[in-house]
C-alpha cells in the first residue's frame, strides 16, 4: 500500500502536533511494544514513535520491521522519530 503524496502531505500536518506515543527502547521489539503499537494504531490509526537506536540504519530497520508487522504505511521520519499510518478497518 502506498499512499499519494498529496494524502501523506496532509498526514504530516496532522502529525506535527503529535507527541510520541510509543517508545522502542535498547531492548528493541518486544511483544509488548508490538501489542502497543497495534493498539495506538487501532485508536488513532496515526502515530509518532520514537526509537532510541543511535543508528541510523537499524532504526530504518526496525521502522520497515514495524509498517511490514502492523500493515501500516510510513509517512515521514526525521532522526530518532517517525510517523506510520495505518487505515482503520471497520
Amino acid at each position: 500500500m502506498s499512499l499519494p503524496s498529496k494524502f501523506k502531505q496532509q498526514l504530516k500536518a496532522r502529525a506535527h502536533k503529535l507527541k510520541p506515543v510509543v517508545s522502542v527502547g535498547n531492548n528493541g521489539l518486544s511483544p509488548t511494544v508490538n501489542m502497543e503499537i497495534d493498539r495506538a494504531l487501532n485508536d488513532h490509526q496515526l502515530i509518532k514513535m520514537r526509537i532510541n537506536a543511535e543508528d541510523r540504519i537499524l532504526r530504518k530497520e526496525l521502522f520497515a520491521e514495524i509498517c511490514k508487522t502492523h500493515h501500516a504505511e510510513m509517512v515521514h521520519m526525521v532522526g530518532k522519530v517517525g510517523v506510520i499510518y495505518r487505515e482503520k478497518v471497520e
